[in-house]
């Protein structure tokens, strides 16, 4: 069965790029510009998600992180933080990021970081 993947990018161009490469890695992708698929995580029910700091909405995807990993229903979805942020490593630590990817990228590390969290 394939892992899924909630992507989560506020760069449609990068979002797409990522999308494309997980998906021809197997994974099944769930993507958007938005924080919108969140509120159906029970649904979508993600072996790892994928949110970038600067994602457009109320809440930073710093803080998406922070809201999932201290809910009891989704504390054990892992959780992966992006960014072009020199701060990257210390904003992801502060929110319980499984792990971080810096942007722009190697797309090898990328894939790397997603299997490794999946």
């Amino acid at each position: 069965m394939k892992k899924k993947v909630m992507l989560i990018q506020d760069n449609e161009d990068i979002l797409n790029i990522m999308d494309e490469i997980l998906e021809d890695k197997g994974f099944d992708v769930t993507s958007s510009l938005t924080t919108e698929p969140i509120e159906n995580i029970e649904e979508i029910d993600p072996d790892v998600v994928i949110v970038d700091d600067y994602i457009k909405g109320d809440k930073k995807g710093s803080e998406v992180i922070k809201d999932l990993k201290e809910d009891p229903e989704t504390e054990d979805v892992s959780s992966v933080l992006t960014s072009t942020s020199t701060e990257l490593p210390q904003i992801a630590k502060e929110c319980k990021a499984d792990d971080f990817i810096e942007k722009p990228f190697d797309i090898d590390h990328m894939v790397d970081v997603v299997k490794r969290n999946t």
